[in-house]
């Protein structure tokens, strides 16, 4: 009964209880091994090079399909790509968990990877987000720690169980046990591998 109760009352009093759901998650060595080869292979590397092209672009002021947003303040940089055409819901979530994988390669380790399911006015929103943070030796405390880029996050949204953007966003650490963060440009050249 309490269900029903919850449910009626969420129809007819205006407002509701927003439910949040949370849940780490974890993917099988063959969805890794998929993902790999796709970034290996021409549609990888094609989709790979249009998301870097059009971030550039963007940044001369043209705007092209799938269009790309920045984030820029002191502390924070980073840019979300809008599910379009040519985008497939395969090749979207193959970019994402193979800009993840990419991260690796940089000299990060994934911290955390974890999903969000929340009610958005009237659409069911999920949030998947992999978290990453620098290697650090912890040997040499008097010593600066390199930051490398900065802390990573990776988000891929949806609105009722559609591909909505996808976002990367890297924070600085400002304090002064850390080296100067690396410029976000050349993140963007290592994380897209561009020549």
């Amino acid at each position: 009964m309490k269900f029903i109760d919850s449910l009626l009352g969420n129809l007819f009093s205006g407002k509701s209880n927003r439910e949040v759901i949370r849940e780490n998650f974890s993917r099988s060595k063959q969805d890794e091994q998929e993902v790999t080869l796709w970034l290996e292979g021409e549609e990888g590397a094609e989709t790979l090079k249009m998301v870097y092209d059009n971030y550039h672009l963007l940044q001369a002021g043209v705007n092209k399909k799938p269009e790309i947003h920045l984030f820029q303040s002191s502390y924070a940089n980073g840019f979300a790509v809008i599910y379009s055409d040519p985008f497939t819901m395969e090749s979207f979530s193959k970019l994402f968990f193979g800009l993840g994988q990419r991260m690796l390669q940089l000299g990060y380790r994934k911290v955390s990877m974890d999903r969000k399911i929340d009610e958005l006015n009237d659409q069911v929103r999920t949030t998947e987000k992999l978290y990453f943070k620098p290697l650090t030796s912890g040997d040499n405390y008097s010593e600066k720690i390199d930051q490398l880029f900065g802390n990573v996050s990776l988000e891929k949204i949806y609105l009722d169980n559609k591909p909505d953007y996808l976002k990367v966003l890297v924070t600085l650490y400002s304090d002064r046990q850390y080296h100067e963060a690396k410029p976000f440009d050349q993140f963007m050249d290592k994380l897209f591998k561009a020549d």
